[in-house]
């Protein structure tokens, strides 16, 4: 069964960095694709950014700027370095992984991330 496990959040100033990290286990999973999405109080969760087992990347457009997504496949690991961190971007950060060899998606426990103004 294939888990994912999410670190990194924390508190930070605005205009202030973090990276967070996403690893999964369990098994081997071919033409991954990982994912963050995020979620703040009250609100909808959305997409942020993508990173395939090809390292072709996308982003929500109004955070290419500030974030960039990575991954390195022997680990098993994704990262989001996020800079210019704003109040607005306070929310739960959740990892998802989907694959063809998969018959779902699979979401981590998600992080949360606090941006103080």
């Amino acid at each position: 069964q294939v888990q994912l496990v999410e670190s990194g959040g924390g508190l930070v100033q605005a205009g202030g960095s973090l990276r967070l990290s996403c690893t999964y286990s369990g098994a081997t999973v071919g033409a991954a694709t990982m994912a963050w999405y995020r979620q703040a109080p009250g609100k909808q969760r959305e997409f942020v950014a993508h990173v395939t087992s090809g390292g072709t990347t996308d982003y929500a457009d109004s955070m290419e700027e500030r974030f960039t997504v990575s991954r390195h496949n022997g680990l098993n690991t994704m990262w989001l370095d996020m800079n210019s961190l704003k109040p607005e971007d306070t929310a739960v950060y959740y990892c998802r992984l989907t694959s063809p060899w998969l018959s779902r998606a699979v979401w981590g426990q998600g992080t949360q991330v606090t941006v103080s103004s």
